[in-house]
């Protein structure tokens, strides 16, 4: 199993008067979040426009990714956001377990196992 961190990045389009709905779903999805083991970052942008959105999710490792699927987050949450707003684009960066990635490729995700590349980790 990978001990390296995999970021998620979700594009979803908002529809004409949900994002007030979606504003109250996703203080509760990263209410849930905050608390998972490995969770490092899990953030929400707004376009000007108020009609797109982009999530930037970071896990610590494979073991993270897994914990946040099997998450209410993930099992409860995230099928009621799916119905308010559109998913356009899913990509993964790293690399997540098996059943984890079967998992992520069922719902539309784009999996890219790091190639090449330098990881800096903070002091």
């Amino acid at each position: 199993m990978s001990s390296s961190p995999v970021y998620f990045v979700l594009d979803l389009t908002i529809p004409d008067g949900k994002l007030p709905e979606i504003e109250t779903l996703v203080r509760t999805m990263i209410d849930g979040t905050t608390r998972e083991k490995g969770a490092l970052a899990y953030e929400w942008f707004l376009s000007a426009d108020h009609r797109r959105c982009r999530l930037l999710e970071t896990y610590a490792n494979a073991s993270a990714v897994q914990a946040h699927l099997d998450s209410a987050v993930v099992q409860q949450l995230v099928p009621k956001l799916l119905q308010l707003a559109k998913l356009e684009r899913f990509e993964v960066y790293g690399s997540p377990d098996a059943p984890a990635a079967k998992a992520l490729q069922g719902v539309g995700a784009t999996i890219y196992p790091l190639w090449k590349g330098l990881q800096r980790v903070a002091a």
